[in-house]
């Protein structure tokens, strides 16, 4: 993915002086004439670079980059001062306020490139190091928000495929939680949020979500909307999560008695693919986030999934997908796609693959679970007396 550079001058020249030399060398910029518009502009995206000037009209350089320091969002965005005053009074100002160099307007255009190159690989490989520490401690103290592997069910399969956005932790969740050889708890969750932030309140949500599933269980309570109701009143009164909302799906196997039931709070729709039907089916949720009121109610929906059907929970990043710079959601093309695969007979692994590749331009966490009705002995018996007949 291209770096984001946010470009703020109040010499429009100059700005598309700069654009055009980095945006023809693989750099994608956003461009602003005032601090003003900068600080808008990053309300909507976070540029991976800042390139701003010094001298500006009403507020400068030095106000802009003072006020970024003080923001918790903005402050550790790699930031670079553009100037055409060779001052050493102005240049010490810059770097006393943690700005990483500063580039003179008169600098040649292969200069200013290989000092930002030179900046930006040095930045990728500081967070690779960065990332690599917290990802090693993490799996030291077992901290994981999916699991390694799916439970083996007698009546039902479930695969489940997570990809994290531009392989760093992000807010989606996914757990599975038995109870016996009879039932099993499918959790899909995503955090507000972005990055680390959202992954690391994962754990948290989580870990409220086993707690209260194993305490209804423990009464003899398989109510998926109490469970939801109590998980809730729980997290909104919990300080540290009270500015914190997530979205939940939870569905409850009964392999005993093949029986599938689904509530959510604030989730996106489960889909299904049901044998002789020409679109996906629709199952909508009525909660709201969790944490987001202390009351609130959850509704619980019976599923019946025959032989040769599935059902699929998705996260929000599995509809987003960004256009010339504009995130769009989707959840028509995905239903679609799904339904189109699955009619020409595609595999949970096939579906993967299509939807998680290379190619596929991905905006946020994506997140899928699918669950499919196994085939008994007995079909799999008339479909090969069929077959010799």
């Amino acid at each position: 993915m291209n770096k984001l550079i946010l470009l703020v001058d109040d010499d429009i020249v100059q700005l598309k002086l700069f654009e055009k030399l980095l945006t023809s060398n693989g750099y994608t910029c956003k461009i602003a004439l005032s601090v003003d518009e900068a600080e808008q502009l990053l309300m909507d995206e976070t540029p991976d670079l800042i390139i701003s000037d010094y001298q500006m009209p009403v507020k400068n350089g030095f106000d802009f980059r003072k006020k970024l320091l003080n923001n918790d969002l903005f402050k550790n965005i790699p930031f670079l001062f553009l100037t055409s005053v060779n001052d050493d009074n102005f240049i010490q100002q810059g770097l006393d306020l943690k700005a990483i160099d500063y580039i003179s307007k008169g600098t040649p255009s292969a200069h200013v490139l290989s000092k930002i190159d030179n900046l930006m690989q040095s930045v990728r490989e500081h967070y690779e190091r960065s990332l690599s520490e917290v990802k090693g401690i993490a799996e030291k103290l077992n901290l994981r928000n999916t699991p390694q592997k799916a439970p083996e069910l007698k009546n039902y399969g479930i695969s489940y495929f997570n990809q994290t956005f531009q392989n760093q932790p992000g807010g989606d969740f996914i757990d599975f939680i038995t109870i016996g050889n009879r039932f099993t708890f499918v959790v899909l969750g995503d955090v507000m949020g972005k990055k680390w932030g959202a992954w690391f309140f994962s754990f948290s949500f989580l870990s409220y979500i086993r707690s209260a599933i194993r305490l209804c269980v423990y009464d003899g309570n398989f109510s998926l909307s109490e469970i939801l109701s109590k998980l809730n009143k729980v997290i909104h009164s919990d300080e540290i999560l009270s500015d914190i909302f997530s979205t939940l799906s939870i569905v409850l196997i009964d392999d005993e008695e093949e029986k599938i039931s689904y509530a959510g709070a604030g989730d996106l729709p489960l889909l299904k693919y049901e044998n002789g039907h020409d679109a996906l089916k629709i199952y909508q949720s009525d909660g709201i986030l969790l944490g987001f009121s202390e009351y609130s109610d959850f509704n619980e929906i019976e599923i019946e999934l025959k032989e040769g059907e599935e059902l699929y929970l998705i996260s929000d990043g599995m509809i987003d997908f960004e256009i010339n710079g504009v995130k769009k959601s989707d959840l028509g093309l995905l239903k679609s796609r799904l339904y189109e695969m699955k009619k020409n007979g595609k595999t949970a692994i096939d579906i993967k693959n299509n939807l998680f590749n290379k190619h596929t331009s991905q905006v946020d966490d994506c997140s899928i679970i699918i669950i499919n009705k196994k085939r008994t002995n007995k079909s799999l018996h008339d479909e090969d007396k069929k077959t010799e007949n």
